[in-house]
């Protein structure tokens, strides 16, 4: 089994059931996990077999571009487009952290974790 990370892909996105969120956006970082055989990159030593770190970003980031008012709707288009993109992957994680959420209270973040 390898696991491979892609963590810390900040962006900025208009996430949220408020209609201010929609207009003013709000900060995010992503983090995935993917778990598989991927062993035929780690000998061949070539891109076109590995799970491409770009590749995750693009998906995230293509993904965090589509509005949704919950983070658990962004958390499964994405897992949904990283499962169908990698074959090698036996198992995943994706996990979506809203900064500073509008909320009655101090809260630094949110997140919500799919697994699949």
């Amino acid at each position: 089994m390898h696991i491979i990370n892609v963590r810390g892909i900040h962006l900025r996105a208009h996430h949220g059931c408020m209609e201010e969120e929609a207009k003013i956006g709000g900060d995010y970082v992503v983090n995935v996990q993917l778990k598989g055989d991927f062993s035929v990159a780690a000998k061949s030593d070539k891109l076109s077999d590995a799970a491409d770190y770009v590749m995750v970003y693009q998906i995230v980031k293509e993904e965090m571009k589509v509005r949704s008012h919950l983070i658990e709707h962004v958390a499964e288009r994405i897992a949904t487009q990283l499962r169908q993109t990698f074959s090698g992957i036996q198992s995943l994680s994706v996990e979506v952290i809203k900064k500073k959420p509008p909320m009655n209270g101090n809260v630094d973040e949110v997140s919500v974790i799919i697994e699949k």
